[in-house]
């Protein structure tokens, strides 16, 4: 997916001013014109949101859309009220924190379901980095998206384990049952620091 510079920042400082929005004025935020066309269309997203300190990053928040069901810009603005306000993981955010969090959008590319024979067949068809996944076994789902691998230093085969840890599940359910798994891309946005300067990431090693 060609997601252009353009886009990605304006979707990052979008997350920005409809967190504080959402935390600071409990009201829903106006997107910032002009709205670049990219940011119109229908597809998955997520933002991440993380706290800085001594030049380090810890998760605070992450919320979002698998499948794309609205414009992006809108989903961006509902990522940024759940992602900081309703992550069953944290606390709400609150609005002394804003000065030390950095915003971190995720476009990403519809999921397809890997057809596999077995664990090795399964395996050989992921990309680290690259790919993001989703499991699903019963009723247990779980996803984690393809920079986690990179920050985290996982090979495939951890990923794979964690992302069934993540839909807690055993992490070697895989090696035993038939599981569901699907892969997805994403093209990855982010204040290098609180308010600073927003890139795309590489989501390589």
């Amino acid at each position: 997916m060609q997601v252009k510079d353009e886009t990605g920042i304006y979707l990052v400082k979008l997350a920005r001013h409809s967190a504080e929005s959402w935390v600071i004025n409990s009201e829903s935020p106006t997107p910032t014109e002009p709205i670049p066309e990219q940011a119109t269309i229908t597809t998955g997203a997520f933002v991440t949101v993380k706290s800085f300190e001594n030049g380090e990053t810890h998760l605070r928040g992450c919320i979002g859309y698998p499948l794309g069901i609205k414009s992006l810009y809108e989903e961006v603005i509902d990522l940024s009220r759940e992602s900081t306000l309703n992550d069953p993981r944290f606390p709400p955010v609150k609005e002394h924190e804003f000065s030390s969090l950095v915003f971190e959008v995720t476009v990403l590319t519809p999921p397809n379901e890997i057809e596999y024979s077995d664990s090795a067949d399964l395996l050989n068809q992921i990309n680290v980095p690259g790919d993001g996944l989703i499991v699903k076994f019963g009723q247990y789902q779980g996803l984690l998206l393809p920079q986690v691998p990179v920050e985290q230093n996982w090979d495939k085969e951890e990923f794979l384990s964690y992302t069934c840890r993540k839909a807690y599940l055993p992490t070697d359910i895989w090696k035993k049952e038939k599981i569901s798994v699907k892969k997805f891309q994403g093209v990855v946005f982010s204040e290098i620091e609180p308010m600073g300067k927003i890139k795309r990431l590489a989501l390589n090693h």
